[in-house]
């Protein structure tokens, strides 16, 4: 007969995880370390997808953050490393924290910009040329609860993966 032992290392990290989401979750404005990685992956995604078009390439350095994060989940899922893969889903979760702030901010256009041209907002232009301008926050919220689900389900995972089968003695 087997019984399930928790690994303290996988679940002291998944700990680890959880209050860091917990920061992001609280406060998603704050610039934290993961978000200079998702800033690299957000940039390259407006080139990257700028080949298809001015539209996609607006949206795709959102798109980018959130992609390379979800291609690692999967990676992990593909793998059989589901451990790995629920760690890497709270990557993607803190990274729609991030877009939510900026989707938040279309109207407003108040955050730093790696530019001078508040014009060049990704989510000014992308929300009002869709005619949803107006919805930025409505829209931002839904972006920060899908993170904060997939961030929930992330630490839930990770506890559930540290769980390891053990040979119980007769």
């Amino acid at each position: 007969m087997t019984t399930a032992k928790l690994n303290p290392m996988k679940a002291g990290f998944a700990g680890l995880v959880a209050v860091y989401g917990a920061m992001c979750a609280v406060h998603p404005g704050t610039y934290r370390f993961l978000d200079y990685v998702n800033l690299v992956f957000h940039e390259a995604g407006h080139v990257f997808f700028g080949f298809l078009g001015e539209f996609i390439g607006i949206l795709g350095g959102s798109l980018m953050q959130v992609l390379i994060p979800a291609i690692v989940v999967g990676h992990f899922v593909w793998q059989g490393y589901m451990y790995s893969a629920a760690i890497a889903l709270f990557w993607v979760g803190q990274s729609l924290f991030n877009v939510s702030v900026y989707v938040k901010d279309a109207r407003a256009r108040a955050l730093p910009l790696l530019g001078d041209d508040i014009s060049a907002h990704d989510w000014y232009n992308i929300l009002g040329r869709l005619g949803l301008l107006r919805w930025d926050q409505a829209i931002g919220n839904l972006v920060y609860l899908l993170g904060l689900a997939l961030v929930v389900a992330s630490v839930i995972g990770a506890l559930y993966f540290s769980l390891e089968d053990v040979e119980r003695p007769n």
